[in-house]
């Protein structure tokens, strides 16, 4: 991996940094992904559509937020980034269940 003048050289191709940062390969290091510990959702790609039909690209990021439970089996609080769809299933199966099927890999956060 080398830096050139646009951007970063991975073998033959050049890619942006704006290109690397959408895909999620290239976070800095205080920056954290933007990934539901529950449900695993994380920021998708996609256009803004003008009257015109001229689409630009955009990021449609998850509705997280930094949440505290309280676990009854390890008697201590908790503090997970959930979206609102993460915390109804933890408000649904319990907090110990849903931990046990969190969808997100254990690397992301």
């Amino acid at each position: 991996m080398k830096k050139s003048r646009r951007g970063l050289i991975f073998g033959k191709k050049c890619l942006s940094l704006r290109t690397l940062i959408a895909r999620g390969s290239y976070l800095k290091h205080n920056e954290t992904m933007k990934v539901c510990e529950i449900t695993g959702k994380s920021s998708v790609i996609g256009n803004n559509v003008s009257h015109s039909n001229r689409k630009t690209k955009r990021k449609f990021n998850p509705n997280l937020k930094t949440k505290r439970f309280w676990s009854e089996e390890e008697g201590r609080w908790l503090t997970l980034k959930v979206t609102a769809a993460g915390m109804k299933t933890i408000n649904k199966k319990g907090l110990a269940a849903a931990m046990k099927e969190a969808a997100a890999p254990k690397n992301v956060y």
